[in-house]
This record gives C-alpha cells, sequence and structure tokens, in this order.
C-alpha cells in the first residue's frame, strides 16, 4: 500500500469481537440461510484486499452477516459500504458497526440481494465507459451463502449482457466466496476435467480469477466444503456476441449434456425434435466446422461461439422457434461436485494460524 493509500485508509475505534457481538445478541448461523462466520480479522482482512485497493471506493457488500468482512472494508479505505443482509437479527450489530464508522460511511439495506438494485442508490457520476480500460469506482463483495452464490452469479451475467443494474457503471469488478468446486468449474480451460456449462458462461463474460481458497475451518460454523475466493472482472466484449445470455445458455447447456460423449450424440438431445436430432446435429457441427467426434471440455470459446451462431442460423434456415426459457443452475448437484476434498496443490491457500 502506498502512503497515499495508508493515510487513507482508517482505523476504526475499539469494538467487540465478531464472536462477542454473536454472544450478545443472541445470533447462531441459520442452517436453512447456509450461514457462515469469518471469524478471524485477519481472514476478513485478507479477503477484503484480496481484488485490489478499495481505498476511496464505493463498495456494495452482498450478506455481511455480523459485520466482520464490513469491518474490514472500511478499514481498507472505502469512501462508503453499502450492505444488503438478508437476516434483520443482524441490523442491531450493523447499526452498532454504523456509529463507529459514521453515518456517511456505512449505509444498511434489510432485503433480499437477488432484488437490489443499486442504480437508484450511487450517483450517476460513478459511471464509465464499457470500454474505458479502468474499472468505475465501485466494487462489488461479499461472503455468499452457499444457496444464493450461483443464483445471484448468474443474475449478474445477465446484466452484463445487458449492461444493466450495477453493471450500468460500467465494468464493476466482484470478489466473492463460492464453494471450491464451484470456484474450479468457473476457472477450468478447455480440456480440463472441471470444465463445464458454468465455466462457459462465467468465461464469455468475464475474466476469472481464483485467488485463494480457505479451509472449511475458518468459519463459523465450518462448512463441509473448502472455500474459493473468486474475483470476476466483466469483459469490454464477450467471446460470444450478438446472442442473448438465455440463447447462449441453452445452446451450452445442450453441449454440455454429457462432456465427455461425442458433440452430435450430446447436441441432438437438448436442441432440436428427437426424429430428427442426430441428422440436425450433424449439420449443425458440420455448419460450425466442429468435428463429430469431438467432446464438450475441449471445446474453445471460438469454437462453442460458432456453434451458437449455427445454430441460430439453422433455426432460421429451418424454421425451428428459440423463445427459450432461462435454465436454472443448482449448485449442490452431485453430478456437478463429484469430489468435495478434492484440492488443486498449485491453488494458493491461506494459513489461517498466520
Amino acid at each position: 500500500m502506498t502512503s497515499k493509500a495508508g493515510s487513507l485508509a482508517r482505523r476504526l475505534p475499539p469494538l467487540p469481537t465478531i464472536s462477542d457481538i454473536l454472544r450478545m445478541y443472541g445470533i447462531r448461523a441459520k442452517k436453512n440461510l447456509s450461514q457462515n462466520f469469518i471469524m478471524d480479522p485477519r481472514i476478513n482482512k485478507k479477503f477484503a484486499n484480496a481484488g485490489g485497493s478499495l481505498v476511496n471506493k464505493y463498495v456494495v457488500e452482498v450478506g455481511p452477516g455480523p459485520g466482520g468482512i464490513t469491518r474490514a472494508l472500511l478499514e481498507a479505505g472505502a469512501k462508503e459500504v453499502h450492505v444488503v443482509e438478508k437476516d434483520p437479527r443482524f441490523l442491531s450489530s450493523l447499526q452498532l458497526l454504523k456509529e463507529a464508522a459514521g453515518e456517511d460511511k456505512l449505509h444498511i439495506t434489510i432485503g433480499d440481494c437477488l432484488h437490489y438494485n443499486p442504480q437508484e442508490t450511487f450517483p450517476s457520476s460513478l459511471a464509465t465507459s464499457w470500454d474505458d480500460p479502468d474499472p468505475p469506482n465501485l466494487a462489488l463483495v461479499g461472503n455468499l451463502p452457499f444457496n444464493v452464490a450461483t443464483p445471484l452469479l448468474i443474475r449478474l451475467l445477465k446484466a452484463m449482457d445487458t449492461r444493466s443494474n450495477i453493471y450500468s457503471f460500467g465494468r464493476v469488478p466482484s470478489l466473492f466466496t463460492y464453494q471450491h468446486e464451484v470456484a474450479l468449474r468457473m476457472a477450468a480451460p478447455p480440456g480440463d476435467p472441471e470444465r463445464s456449462r458454468l465455466s462457459v458462461v462465467v468465461q464469455n463474460w468475464t475474466e476469472v480469477d481464483y485467488i485463494f481458497n480457505l479451509p472449511g475451518g475458518a468459519f463459523v460454523p465450518p462448512p463441509e466444503v473448502q472455500v474459493g475466493i473468486v474475483k470476476l472482472i466483466p469483459l469490454r466484449e464477450p467471446y460470444i456476441t450478438g446472442l442473448p445470455f438465455s440463447f447462449i445458455n441453452r445452446v451450452v447447456t445442450s453441449i454440455f449434456t454429457g462432456k465427455q460423449k461425442r458433440l452430435k450424440n450430446s447436441l441432438s438431445i437438448g436442441l432440436f425434435p428427437k426424429k430428427y436430432g442426430k441428422d440436425m446435429s450433424s449439420t449443425l457441427l458440420k455448419m460450425a466446422g466442429i468435428p463429430f467426434d469431438e467432446t464438450a471440455i475441449n471445446l474453445t470459446m471460438d469454437e462453442i461461439g460458432s456453434i451458437c451462431h449455427a445454430y441460430k442460423q439453422l433455426c432460421e434456415d429451418e424454421g425451428i422457434e428459440t423463445n427459450i426459457e432461462d435454465i436454472e443452475y443448482n449448485q449442490t448437484t452431485t453430478h456437478d461436485f463429484p469430489n468435495e476434498n478434492k484440492t488443486d496443490k498449485n491453488l494458493m491457500q491461506f494459513d489461517i494460524r498466520l
């Protein structure tokens, strides 16, 4: 941190520890909300700074809980922190932090992050051009409950596609926690056995950086899985252009119906009427210039884009309806996460004993 940045960072007045806060207000994590709290201020500080300098930035934090990461964001020099918390039990602890930080520093919204729209919160002067090399002075962060992480991610990708919601301000970077297995899939390149439809839709709109992971023991109560910290920066232009999110999502889902199967067989299942499936999938692959015996996990983003555009052309030629409903992503399905204990040895891990 530079001397200027250091001078703008601030130390909050003495406050009870997060453990004390939970005891004071008689709060326990709710299993049905997938709540897990980071108690150690050193980990909260590392998380807050993992995405880069926050000095003088506006920060939106999703799911602050008792406010451990929120404290770290404020101490990292954020100009304002806006928290969105679904559980009203945390209002008292967040109000306590607000009094310590200052009325203008911390802003609290009690509500569902899936329905939060910051367009009415921040001044339009924060907005930057989508083509600007520098992101806007705005960041999105959160230790997300596992049952919210993937639905929120998909909503964010849709908003990137339309440049709406928080992305009306430009290419806002985000830093979130995900299950380790989800994070691996988000970052998996072509040819990686972790490659999946989630890999493709995330990488189509963002630059993915799996920064480090945390053991379950870093949280209270400890989850049964490791947790990955992932930074996403929206791309200036997606790999696949000219097609809406729902269309791309549908084609990619069909491609990965059996990611180790030959594409001719996979594509015949989800995109065409059953009796014409194999013939039309062969035509589609020929139009896209993809070998019939190729498999989904080996496809590059450009090749997947070729399949998407070829499918659109084929639908127009054959009069096939393309009114496609969005497909839900289920973060906890067993076929998505075959091995909860697997660890990438090359991935930086944060030792909570430091």
